[in-house]
């Protein structure tokens, strides 16, 4: 049995995001999994980062997240990030000297290493771009940034990360198909 922590980061309960989420978490569920998990816009999460101490909310986060094997975040990608609240919650609970600290080499170079080792992460991500515009013009920005410049950092090597594309413009089969995606990729955990 395994405990997901999930982060859901849309405003929008009838989103397709909010689909992702309850397909992934009804999945889980059915393999005896637990899934702990919070919704930053209900919970009126403060991105806001202004060099603070982390507060009680934060520490609670953080407190989760060292109970669980798997750090799930669902949220849309809008202007090549995600949502401001989720990209808050990743600059807030996924910080130094928590989530990493930096070793010295020399003067002001060092590397991080990351306290999160063994852990899981998936991402599921929404586009209303297509696919090839996302990989040609914009080099896949968003996924090399959360792999290599959050998770890679905090130590966490396991990824899955499962894009979502052209989401406003597709027919329902696809949807359907998506959906799919997201059992097969919960059914990996």
């Amino acid at each position: 049995m395994k405990k997901v922590f999930l982060i859901y980061g849309h405003y929008n309960e009838n989103s397709f995001n909010a689909a992702i989420r309850d397909t992934f978490i009804k999945t889980i569920e059915k393999k005896g999994h637990t899934v702990d998990v919070v919704d930053l816009y209900k919970e009126k999460f403060d991105p806001v980062y202004s060099g603070e101490e982390p507060d009680e909310n934060v520490l609670n986060h953080r407190k989760r997240i060292e109970e669980s094997d798997a750090i799930v975040i669902i949220a849309p990608i809008w202007n090549f990030r995600m949502p401001a609240i989720v990209e808050g919650w990743i600059d807030k609970v996924l910080a130094p000297p928590w989530a990493f600290k930096f070793k010295k080499l020399f003067g002001n170079y060092g590397y991080p290493i990351g306290n999160l080792k063994g852990k899981k992460a998936v991402v599921f991500c929404t586009y209303g771009s297509p696919q090839f515009a996302v990989r040609t013009f914009f080099l896949n920005m968003p996924t090399k940034r959360l792999r290599r410049g959050v998770f890679n950092i905090c130590g966490i090597t396991d990824i899955i990360y499962r894009r979502y594309f052209a989401v406003p413009f597709v027919v329902s089969e696809k949807r359907k198909k998506y959906l799919k995606d997201v059992e097969n990729t919960a059914n990996k955990i």
